[in-house]
């Protein structure tokens, strides 16, 4: 096919550039070997199967591929195609990378491209090899998703830990800095129980490995947890973006928006860089005084014993906080680590049972809150 004459390409190729879509193509081809167009439309199709018809996918890298020969960025012999080194700079530039090493298809695609889907392309290409493995892959997307620090070989006890805190800090509205951070005091189950708060459909997971499976399917909306769903993807995502900036570019200026009302900003605490589409918008979270406020009314309406020992059940607590503030949208882990919390932090003061009997045996299992090496059941009323 030949390359467009110069009068029928866009300026941008006329100044050696490429759109976001031709940065995909240009990657394709800056791959060890080149393509033919064949495989660049067949090996692109996945970026953009959800979004174009594969005829308009085929009309589409046509003409991107003619942009990326005519601006000179690659060229075409005897029907393959070649970045030539403006073309491998440029797509160097494109996976954020200062030079180009040549590379497979499948690792360009598999860790390059991935990387740049997740936002990652800074970061050095030690930890993003772990991106071809798939509990590698599963970490760094949660890892990138929450905020949590870019580190390869995190083991998954380590990160449902980091977790654990995020979902606490959130359970107080981020209004709090939370202290489980190295050697969290809360049990594996407990710890992973309050992780899951962070997912979109909250429910006990069996390991910590299936919890950030989860979270990761959930964060890049995958199909299921395994290593091609989530490629698929984020390579989709990525495919949506650039098609979404071609648009925007061949759109003509559009009039000011009309102005809307400013969102409600959440207070951050120090630690919590997460985005803020995973930030729960469903209520009004108590900060530690209001908490620990409800917390100390719940147990004083409801305690038991002598003046100078009155004490209250945590679940007769949780029950009467949960009827008291329903605006909290308040779980039942959430509440019960937040006590642990107070707790720790003197906002409130926890007991527990030293007698136990068949009597109250029901109530003390569904007050209990494990945490370090005891287990609390009530809720002290300081008088």
């Amino acid at each position: 096919m030949q390359t467009p004459a110069l009068g029928t390409v866009s300026s941008r190729a006329r100044r050696g550039e490429a759109s976001a879509i031709g940065e995909l193509i240009l990657v394709r081809l800056s791959a060890t070997g080149g393509a033919t167009r064949a495989e660049v439309t067949a090996d692109l199709a996945p970026f953009f199967s959800h979004k174009l018809s594969p005829a308009d996918w085929r009309r589409t890298a046509e003409r991107e591929i003619g942009e990326i020969v005519a601006s000179r960025l690659a060229s075409e012999s005897k029907g393959r195609l070649t970045a030539t080194e403006a073309g491998l700079a440029a797509a160097g530039r494109t996976l954020g990378r200062k030079s180009f090493a040549p590379a497979s298809w499948p690792e360009l695609r598999d860790v390059a491209l991935v990387a740049k889907g997740l936002g990652l392309e800074g970061e050095t290409a030690s930890r993003l090899k772990a991106l071809a493995r798939i509990d590698g892959l599963r970490t760094l997307i949660v890892q990138k998703a929450y905020g949590l620090p870019i580190k390869k070989n995190t083991p998954p006890a380590k990160l449902r830990a980091q977790l654990a805190v995020l979902a606490l800090e959130r359970a107080f509205g981020n209004k709090i800095k939370a202290g489980l951070g190295k050697g969290s005091p809360l049990p594996a189950k407990a710890g992973r129980l309050l992780a899951a708060q962070l997912s979109l459909n909250p429910r006990s997971f069996g390991s910590d490995a299936k919890l950030i499976a989860e979270l990761a399917a959930e964060h890049v909306g995958a199909v299921d947890t395994e290593i091609e769903a989530l490629r698929i993807a984020i390579l989709r995502s990525l495919g949506a973006k650039a098609l979404e900036a071609g648009t925007a570019e061949r759109s003509a200026p559009k009039p000011a928006p009309a102005p809307v009302e400013a969102p409600v900003l959440v207070p951050h605490a120090a630690n919590d860089r997460g985005p803020v589409a995973v930030m729960p918008p469903r209520s009004a979270r108590p900060d530690l005084g209001q908490f620990a406020d409800a917390v100390r009314r719940a147990a004083a309406s409801h305690a038991d014993g002598w003046p100078g020992n009155r004490k209250a059940y945590i679940s007769h607590v949780w029950a009467a906080v949960r009827a008291n503030e329903p605006r909290w949208g308040l779980s039942e882990i959430e509440f019960k680590c937040m006590l642990a919390e107070a707790h720790r932090l003197g906002a409130i003061v926890l007991a527990n049972a030293d007698l136990k009997s068949k009597s109250n045996m029901a109530e003390l299992e569904s007050s209990a809150v494990p945490y370090k090496n005891t287990v609390w059941h009530f809720v002290r009323v300081e008088e």
